[in-house]
């Protein structure tokens, strides 16, 4: 029998209002608000975590490349922090690719210094997810101490909700991305880790929140998941805590349930020029288990009850 997941989804192509616990839905057309920078679903009361997600910032100092505009990431992230000051999240969770590759070893790291000091605007705490970006040049213990953040992989409780942050940024034997030594195609999460995951959700009584960077919802097989993510998965449905996984990597809109569990993949803040093709999001997590993504610019908005 298909498990029935602990919040049906509901995508949100209109304004809506929380109100009271009932969702309340005005005509507001698609288009329109994916040219605004105003929110695409308005809550009359905040959840009892509100969190700021961003993924794929890959900022670099380098001419654009496709679709992929590595310089106009602040001017982007600019507008993030604006919002997020008004909206005031509990805290921000950047899922990973923060930057592009550089030419050398010192341009990369100057990168991550240039970005980091624009995020440290953002006046409220920080996680970041490792992304095979994050590790092109440096090592992952050169891209924590960049941002100030001691672990690759943890997890917290924050007001009644249990988060937990992986990383994927290893090869197949085990080995940690770092120096060039891997192909971004070999993701995968090694069995300390996963050891790791299975006692965490035994001990915590929280309804869980998963960050990622690769895919957890994609087959083994296919080049942007995780080569092992059908035995995470397994490790998530079994806590039966985990809630929804929410991730970055493949650049696009996409969501799909697995088990009862919801995986929202976001879209990249480097695709495309210009502030109307920024995305971003808040997510507002509800002590009855409703959660609603507001997404900003071309992020979908989505959510739960």
């Amino acid at each position: 029998m298909k498990k029935k997941p602990l919040f049906p989804t509901e995508s949100l192509g209109r304004r809506a209002f929380l109100k009271n616990g009932a969702l309340i839905l005005a005509g507001l057309s698609s288009n329109t608000i994916g040219l605004l920078s105003t929110r695409a679903v308005e809550v009359s009361q905040r959840g009892a975590v509100r969190i700021g997600l961003v993924t794929d910032l890959h900022y670099a100092d380098k001419p654009a490349a496709g679709t992929r505009h590595y310089r106009e990431t602040i001017a982007k992230l600019n507008e993030v922090i604006a919002r997020f000051k008004t909206e005031r999240p509990e805290f921000v969770v950047f899922h990973g690719d923060l930057i592009d590759s550089g030419k050398s070893l010192e341009q990369e790291k100057g990168h991550l210094q240039t970005v980091v000091k624009a995020i440290s605007a953002i006046p409220f705490p920080k996680h970041y997810v490792l992304g095979n970006h994050c590790v092109d040049l440096l090592k992952k213990v050169e891209f924590l101490e960049g941002v100030g953040q001691k672990a690759s992989y943890y997890s917290f409780d924050q007001n009644g909700f249990h988060f937990v942050v992986l990383d994927s940024c290893f090869k197949s034997d085990g080995t940690p991305y770092g120096r060039r030594n891997f192909k971004w195609t070999d993701a995968n999460i090694p069995e300390p880790e996963l050891e790791w995951l299975r006692a965490d959700l035994k001990q915590t009584k929280h309804p869980t929140i998963v960050f990622a960077h690769q895919p957890l919802d994609l087959k083994d097989s296919d080049a942007h998941a995780v080569k092992n993510s059908s035995v995470v998965r397994k490790i998530l449905e079994e806590s039966d805590k985990v809630a929804a996984v929410f991730q970055g990597h493949s650049h696009h809109n996409k969501y799909s349930e697995i088990g009862g569990i919801h995986y929202c993949t976001m879209v990249a803040m480097v695709e495309g020029s210009g502030l109307q093709n920024n995305g971003y999001s808040t997510l507002d997590l509800f002590e009855d288990g409703s959660l609603v993504l507001n997404g900003f610019r071309k992020q979908q908005d989505y959510r739960w009850t």
